[in-house]
Order: C-alpha cells, then sequence, then structure tokens
C-alpha cells in the first residue's frame, strides 16, 4: 500500500519538532489493568506542551510552510485544542494567528489561545460557521489555512506520538485512540503500519458523532448532523485525507455514550491521579465496554489531552 505520508515524511517531522515537544511518558496502573483484563500502557499527551497532542501537529504544520506562506499568518478552526497548538507554533515562528472558536467552546481552551497571542474570532458551535468564519478570514488577511485534522503535515506530526510510543514500549498488541477528526488515528495507523504491522488499531468514537464508525460501516464518508457529546474535542468531521488512510490499516471503531466516557474520566482521575478530559476518556471507555476483544493484551492508549474546564466537571 501506497500513503501520502511515508515513514520518511514521519522521521523529518519529528526531527523538525523534537525540541519544541515533550517526549511524554508511559504510566501504567496495575488497578486499572485488573479492571480492564489487559495491560494498558498510557502515552500522556496529557502532559504535551499546550496540554495535548495536538501540539505535534500544528508546529510540523507550520514550521513546514514556505517563508513566503508564513508571513501573513496562519488561520485554523478549533474547539479548542488546535486552536492553541497553532497559535503557540505560530507564536514561535513568529507569524501571525487567526483562530476561529465555537463560542461554546471550554473556557480553559478560550483563554490558552488568547495567551499565545492569536486573534481570536468566536463563531456558532457549527462545522459550517467555523469553515465560513476561517474562509473569509484566509480571503481577507492572506494567511494560509491549516486544518485542524485534514491536512498531510498535521497528520505527520500527529504520527510522532504513536512514533515514541512504539519505540519506549517494546511488544505492543495493540494501541487504542480516540477518533473526531481523525489526524490522530490516521498517524497513528501510519506509524504502526511502518515500524511493525502486527499492531492492531482501532479507536474509540462518541455515540453523539459516530461520523466514523457509520463511514466505516458504509465505505464512504457519511456526516452526522449536529453532533453532540460531552467529549467536545471529538465534535469534528471526518476528513477525506484521514478516511483513505483509516479505511486501510484501523481495524475497528467502538462507539461509547456520555456516560461510559464520564466513568472512563473518573476512573483516570481517580486510580491513576491525572487529569485528563473527556474526549480523552474515550479509548479508555472503549477498552472497558469491549474487553473480550482487549483481553490479554498488551494495548497502548494514547491519551489526548488534559484541558478540561475543572469548573464543569461530569462528576
Amino acid at each position: 500500500m501506497n500513503f501520502a505520508v511515508s515513514h520518511k515524511d514521519i522521521l523529518e517531522a519529528h526531527d523538525r519538532i523534537g525540541s519544541f515537544i515533550h517526549r511524554t511518558p508511559i504510566l501504567t496502573s496495575q488497578r486499572v489493568n485488573e479492571i480492564a483484563g489487559c495491560e494498558l500502557y498510557f502515552k500522556c499527551e496529557n502532559f504535551q506542551k499546550v496540554g495535548a497532542f495536538k501540539a505535534r501537529g500544528g508546529l510540523n504544520a507550520v514550521l513546514s510552510l514556505p517563508e513566503e506562506q508564513r508571513k501573513n499568518g496562519v488561520v485554523t478552526h478549533s474547539s479548542g485544542n488546535h486552536a492553541q497548538a497553532i497559535a503557540m507554533a505560530a507564536k514561535m515562528a513568529g507569524v501571525p494567528a487567526y483562530i476561529v472558536m465555537p463560542k461554546t467552546a471550554p473556557e480553559v481552551k478560550k483563554k490558552a489561545v488568547i495567551g499565545y497571542g492569536a486573534e481570536v474570532t468566536f463563531c456558532e458551535p457549527t462545522q459550517q460557521s467555523r469553515e465560513e468564519n476561517a474562509s473569509l478570514i484566509q480571503e481577507e488577511k492572506g494567511a494560509t489555512f491549516i486544518s485542524p485534522y485534514n491536512d498531510y503535515a498535521v497528520i505527520t506530526g500527529q504520527a510522532t506520538c504513536a512514533k515514541e510510543l512504539i519505540e519506549d514500549q517494546e511488544d505492543l498488541d495493540m494501541i487504542v485512540t480516540p477518533v473526531g477528526g481523525g489526524g490522530l488515528l490516521a498517524g497513528t495507523a501510519l506509524s504502526a503500519f511502518y515500524m511493525d504491522n502486527r499492531i492492531d488499531i482501532s479507536c474509540g468514537e462518541p455515540e453523539g458523532a459516530m461520523d466514523t464508525y457509520l463511514s466505516m460501516k458504509r465505505g464512504m464518508i457519511t456526516k452526522v448532523d449536529q453532533p453532540q457529546t460531552i467529549a467536545d474535542g471529538l465534535l469534528a468531521s471526518m476528513g477525506d485525507k484521514n478516511f483513505e488512510i483509516i479505511k486501510e490499516l484501523v481495524s475497528n471503531v467502538f462507539v461509547v455514550n456520555d456516560q461510559e466516557i464520564t466513568e472512563a474520566m473518573r476512573l483516570i482521575w481517580e486510580r491513576m491521579k491525572i487529569i485528563i478530559e473527556p474526549s480523552c476518556a474515550v479509548p479508555v471507555a472503549a477498552i472497558l465496554k469491549n474487553k473480550e476483544y482487549y483481553a490479554g493484551k498488551r494495548v497502548g492508549v494514547i491519551l489526548t489531552g488534559g484541558n478540561v474546564d475543572v469548573g464543569k466537571l461530569p462528576f
């Protein structure tokens, strides 16, 4: 199989962003393993710069731009973590950042983006409103649009997370991620394909935004109208660039509801004493709901972020 992102691209991206990111730790919990019925190895991107894996893709996308393209700045739309990643990357590169955020985005994420010096435009919480606002800014400022997920430079940056996980934790049988727009899942699948194609790749997806599940069933991108879930970082629709990779390399999409996500989030908070956001708990919920699939396996889990609004905890 030939993909638009090569192993060489992933290695070069890791070199490009390596000095700007953390090589995040892998944590384990004997008690969580007992509850899950398998060995879980948590890649803690909640300890990453900007508090999420999105720093990887955002940095790679901005730092990959030619000087000529950088000067007018960059624009994106995001509910929070990608917004922070692009704002941080733009600040490091010394270029303007224009960020469109839904007005319902968590306050902690809004404040962080503004704190990086980005110019923020708030919009209605719909994909259409996000895209329309970003398009207007792109036209007005001449800025380069960087998709939160449907961009090969972003996918390549996200792939560096699984690259580290596979290098640092030998003999994994499986890796599980959440899925929204699909950038992390596609990147994870590519790293596993190039580095150890025995590794099974699966993901968790919220019931209220299960477009990837439907797309995989039908073999074509199928959108969900007005997605709603506590996992605010997973509301985006699957990108076509990602789907081309995911449909070839991902074995299963497991759907979980908001109560299951909340219970998984609480489990990680209580048992591991680390902060994860709802989107981050989705793969944990998927494992707990589908124990027979993961039984006795060595499973890498990408904990995607910890930018939770502690004033609005679901427990």
